[in-house]
């Protein structure tokens, strides 16, 4: 029986430059046409070999070493060999200097038994004189064979690429896949929070109508004013607002609110603030300063929104300024802004946690019992109500225990007067029109029929679909103010029902509704109704419009 082969003799009599090295890239071992290819002795043993063979420091353009790195990675990192393009990688010669150097490399990886990479197999051929040959032009025949070699190793490299493509491709459309299906569900819980939140705004709108409805009536009764009414149509004001944000609740996180702009006086928004807020400042004696200069000091802005920005930072320094606290709030103006601060001696913050105060669900105090209650969110809806009107918003204090200021700035608005807030009037009506009210909610039902009685019209309320249908069958009616949503039938079939009729006059129809957005206008005005108004129902706005149709 034949002697088993000496494989390290094998190796080494290999005429292909072959060199051995660890998944760390140093080299184990090497065969002598590798010496003899790179003009190296077997001192290289047990050294990495970016240390053996660096790049040419004369040569800006070398990247031999991050071309052999980057093949070598993607072997550990794959199992797979590599097949590197024709490299230009010069090699170190005994002079101190660098000798020009081509090679076709080649890296294999080497499994143990349990799969796992042990060593790399770094095989390269030497082409320098193939490069010089398809330079100077000689040995034609011989760079076609060379070039024919080449492709056909091109060809296996493509089939092997190409099925690895392949595996890859039907990994992403798994994944395409999964993404789908993982967007129809977010869509899905999208869809579902829009109809939560638009039926909870639409809800609410209801009593807010009715308790607008009845302030007017007692603005009306009072010619002379109350001091708790302006707090009543102000904050009723602030809520019906706050009730529409509702419709899309991440608008006051994502700068998506609306404003509603006037020319405003800085100072009335302060005042009513600080009016509505200061008898909380009065508990465990805390204290309120305002000071507002003699002028105006005018913006172009929206006084809800102005209102609620100095409401958040004034709530905050009621939550954390301890009792016997000091909270000032000054407005004053220069160099094309409005500036207004709040400043308190409360807890404070660290100067670096400005920014951070701004983010959403951010606190100035860590979460613990004795915490004030609060999501985190006042000062980001605060910032970005600012920065809508052009502004911006800033926090500073001088550390832990010292206090915080917050400054308001925004440009201040060109020269002119405040356009005044427009009263609640009743005028006498042009002509006195027959009114149907259909509404569900007997207070508000009852608070329009009073209001547009006082007007001089003659008015009749009623609660479902089926009571107006019936009340509208004479045709006495000049307009029908209908509310969308009712017990029995909708507003839309009440309106397609009326306008399908072919006999009696042809009365004015008023959609009424918390559901207000463009695709609720258009289905109205489908329906057949003449003009589509938003809860709460303000009495000058359905004045106006009474007259406009008494116009026409």
């Amino acid at each position: 029986m034949a002697d088993a082969p000496d494989f390290r003799r094998l190796f080494d009599a290999v005429l292909s430059p072959l060199l051995i090295l660890t998944p760390e890239f140093t080299i184990v071992e090497v065969n002598r046409a590798y010496l003899t290819a790179t003009r190296t002795d077997r001192d290289i043993v047990g050294r990495p070999i970016f240390d053996v063979f660096p790049d040419n420091p004369d040569d800006p353009s070398a990247d031999g070493v991050a071309n052999l790195r980057r093949s070598l990675e993607a072997v550990v990192a794959t199992g797979r060999t590599d097949t590197m393009a024709l490299q230009r990688y010069d090699i170190p010669t005994e002079e101190g200097g660098f000798a020009e150097r081509y090679w076709s490399p080649v890296n294999s990886p080497v499994l143990d038994a349990e799969g796992r990479l042990s060593h790399i197999i770094h095989r390269v051929e030497d082409v320098t004189e193939f490069v010089h040959v398809r330079r100077v032009g000689r040995e034609q025949q011989r760079v076609a064979a060379e070039a024919q070699m080449r492709a056909e190793g091109m060809e296996i490299d493509l089939f092997v690429r190409a099925r690895e493509i392949r595996e890859v491709n039907e990994q992403l459309h798994r994944a395409n896949a999964e993404l789908d299906a993982a967007g129809r569900r977010l869509r899905e819980e999208q869809q579902a929070k829009d109809r939560f939140i638009a039926t909870l705004s639409h809800e609410l709108r209801n009593p807010l109508a009715a308790a607008t409805a009845a302030t007017e009536l007692l603005a009306l009764d009072m010619p002379d004013g109350h001091p708790a009414l302006a707090v009543l149509e102000r904050q009723l004001g602030t809520l019906v607002r706050m009730s529409n944000d509702l419709l899309d609740g991440t608008r006051a996180v994502t700068g998506r609110l609306e404003l509603v702009r006037e020319r405003v006086d800085v100072r009335s928004v302060v005042e009513s603030a600080c009016a509505d807020i200061r008898g909380l400042f009065g508990h465990e004696g805390r204290k309120l300063d305002v000071g507002v200069p003699r002028e105006p000091v005018i913006v172009d802005g929206d006084r809800l929104r102005l209102a609620q920005v100095l409401t958040n930072l004034l709530s905050n320094a009621l939550k954390y300024t301890p009792p016997g606290g000091h909270t000032e709030v000054t407005v004053g103006a220069g160099g094309g802004e409005a500036r207004l601060t709040v400043r308190d001696d409360g807890i404070g913050f660290d100067p670096g946690q400005a920014e951070e105060l701004f983010g959403v669900f951010m606190r100035a105090a860590p979460a613990g019992p004795h915490t004030p209650e609060g999501l985190g969110l006042g000062l980001a809806v605060a910032r970005t109500v600012v920065e809508l009107h052009g502004g911006r918003i800033t926090a500073r204090s001088e550390g832990p225990g010292r206090g915080a200021e917050f400054t308001v700035a925004l440009p201040v608005a060109d020269p002119g007067a405040p356009e005044p807030a427009r009263p609640v009037v009743v005028r006498p009506a042009r002509r006195q029109l027959s009114i149907l009210i259909v509404e569900d909610n007997a207070d508000l039902a009852l608070t329009y029929r009073t209001l547009l009685q006082r007007q001089g019209h003659h008015v009749t309320a009623v609660h479902t679909g089926a009571d107006a249908l019936t009340a509208t069958e004479a045709g006495i009616f000049d307009v029908v103010l209908c509310d969308l949503g009712l017990p029995d039938v909708d507003g839309y079939t009440v309106a397609r029902a009326i306008r399908g009729r072919s006999h009696g006059t042809r009365p004015r129809l008023i959609a009424v509704s918390g559901f207000s957005q463009g695709m609720d206008r258009a289905r109205s005005r489908t329906a057949g109704f003449d003009a589509h108004l938003a809860k709460p129902l303000p009495l000058n706005d359905l004045t106006d419009l009474l007259e406009r149709f008494d116009e026409e």
